[in-house]
């Protein structure tokens, strides 16, 4: 079954902006600021990430925090083509479904936790099975430009 689903926590990069559409619907437009884990040069970067909303309650939410307050959105990641034929631009955004605001600090990445030590499998396990339990590294989005 595929899934589009979104967990973002970070700081408000800047107040909303609120959009009235034609068809009478409000749309409300932010971007969070996500850190990553820290360079190997020693320097932490960070990702701003668009988000929307046409949801009202949402759109309160997201009115109510001040500038680099932290927040944590859920919904899901969207592709959206805008102008003529000819030039076609490509805009990605989560568009957000919940919101809520997030209290205190939130721990540094910089010195990930270290996970409990897996227990070992006993002896005579079929070679099948312990590759399967070896973790696979996931590759990063690159940036692009």
């Amino acid at each position: 079954m595929d899934r589009n689903e979104v967990l973002l926590v970070g700081r408000l990069s800047a107040p909303a902006e609120e959009h009235p559409l034609p068809s009478g619907d409000t749309l409300t437009k932010w971007r969070i600021i996500v850190r990553r884990r820290r360079h190997r040069r020693g320097a932490t970067l960070s990702d701003s990430v668009p988000c929307i909303t046409f949801n009202p309650d949402v759109a309160a939410v997201v009115r109510a925090l001040k500038p680099r307050e932290y927040i944590e959105v859920t919904g899901s990641f969207r592709c959206r083509v805008y102008g003529p034929s000819t030039g076609k631009t490509w805009r990605y955004e989560v568009e957000v479904s919940t919101a809520k605001p997030c209290e205190g600090e939130l721990p540094d990445l910089s010195d990930p936790p270290q996970l409990p030590e897996p227990a070992r499998p006993a002896t005579g396990t079929d070679p099948a099975q312990l590759a399967a339990l070896i973790p696979r590294q996931v590759p990063y989005l690159a940036p692009t430009g």
